[in-house]
């Protein structure tokens, strides 16, 4: 397994972060050959070769999804999706702050590849320094020539455009995100047309994660062949993996696909805190199946694998859960936050997510009734399919299988009206 590092390459300093630590460390020297020796097509050859799969959560192969596009049409957009809204995943944030130049590289050779003259970075509304940073280092590299017209002097011209959201984690859909920069409301798109055909202002688009358009630059710097051979067979790279909850070293991770999910707890982690015993994991951010403490021998952080265990990879944003913790009350976190999220565009989502969280609410009162759970999983499967995006998966996924796999605690809990590990009985809103 090659430990190569893609992010994590670079000691990180108080000015690690500007244009010129970043050219010091071969910065920009991928836009310079791209534009120097390749032509488009062949920059598109070099991403379908390493086998990249979209970091954003769906895991769709990048080289495809940008094969979609008419390159017939007189105009074809890029979007940066980076609402970075889903509980348990802050790698996004860390892209910005620390390497917005490796972003923006990635961003102009994608440009280069699909033709596109003007790209969007749809940032999440919340983030402060991550936006200031992506700004200064924008204005960088438009100073430098490096953005806006006739690119290191070729013809190749491109300008990207920044757009801040207004903290809905709907938007991180990429139909709601097409709507909300066209400024309306972010409700998501019925599918088809795809936004490869039919996206942003009508036009072409494509759509893809802060990492994985970060991670282009390395591609084509070392070609697509180095970047396949690098971790598991069918989901090649690597990855940053940001780990929270109960361990001794929460942060972000880089490492390859493939890589075991109880070393990068227990070695890289260090751990479960206070010297507990390992209860469960949520391995792809908070709207992925929990997996219990039994299940994740033998998982490697690759999508295949995860999904076989009955997960998803999704975002990389691992939860880790401690012997002692109510899975009533952390549900309730969640519902209460996808609730809150949905945004009211579909009936079952809408409706569904509230009623859930109101039975889950209720139970954590000390009131819940003999049929909750029947209840319960009788509005999931309701949801689940039947809405126009996502959301409404995202919010099921959770109280299914959290029921599914520590329903004695629930039935405890509605039984005694409080929880087997003791505590406060209700979370307030």
């Amino acid at each position: 397994m090659t430990e190569a590092r893609v992010f994590f390459n670079f000691a990180v300093t108080a000015d690690s972060h500007r244009l010129p630590a970043y050219r010091g460390r071969g910065g920009y020297g991928a836009l310079e050959t791209a534009l120097r020796e390749m032509a488009p097509a062949a920059v598109e050859a070099e991403v379908k070769a390493s086998e990249l799969r979209g970091r954003g959560g769906a895991g769709f192969p990048t080289g495809m999804k940008w094969s979609f596009v008419d390159r017939t049409s007189p105009v074809v957009y890029l979007c940066c999706n980076a609402d970075e809204g889903e509980p348990g995943t802050f790698k996004d944030r860390w892209i910005f702050e620390e390497a917005s130049h490796q972003l923006i590289e990635g961003i102009l050779l994608a440009s280069y590849a699909l033709g596109v003259r003007h790209a969007f970075i749809y940032i999440r509304g919340e983030f402060d320094l991550p936006y200031r940073r992506l700004c200064e280092a924008l204005a960088e590299a438009r100073a430098a020539g490096l953005v806006g017209e006739r690119i290191l002097g070729s013809s190749f011209s491109c300008d990207i455009i920044v757009h801040r959201g207004a903290g809905a984690y709907v938007c991180g859909e990429e139909s709601s995100l097409l709507t909300s920069l066209e400024g309306f409301k972010g409700y998501p798109r019925n599918k088809p047309p795809f936004p490869a055909v039919k996206g942003l202002y009508q036009a072409p688009t494509v759509i893809n994660n802060v990492e994985t358009l970060a991670t282009i630059p390395w591609i084509i710097a070392h070609g697509g062949g180095a970047y396949a051979s690098i971790g598991a067979e069918k989901n090649s790279g690597t990855r940053l993996f940001g780990i929270s909850g109960h361990v001794n070293r929460p942060g972000l991770y880089e490492r390859p696909t493939g890589y075991p999910l109880k070393r990068i707890i227990f070695d890289d982690a260090g751990g479960v805190r206070g010297g507990k015993g390992l209860k469960a994991v949520i391995p792809g951010g908070s709207s992925t199946p929990v997996l219990t403490a039994a299940e994740i021998d033998g998982i490697t952080l690759d999508a295949e694998s995860v999904q076989a265990a009955g997960s998803m990879l999704g975002s990389g944003g691992i939860i880790v859960v401690a012997e002692g913790t109510c899975m009533v009350r952390l549900l309730r976190v969640l519902t209460r936050f996808y609730a809150h999220e949905s945004c009211g565009q579909c009936t079952p989502c809408r409706e569904g997510s509230a009623w859930m969280d109101a039975i889950v609410g209720r139970i954590c009162a000390g009131k819940g009734e003999p049929d909750d759970l029947e209840r319960l999983e009788g509005i999931t499967r309701g949801i689940m399919g039947n809405t126009v995006c996502a959301l409404g998966d995202a919010a099921s996924m959770p109280v299914a299988s959290f029921i599914g796999k520590f329903r004695d605690e629930f039935a405890y809990f509605i039984k005694y009206g409080r929880s087997m590990h003791g505590g406060r009985l209700e979370i307030s809103k």
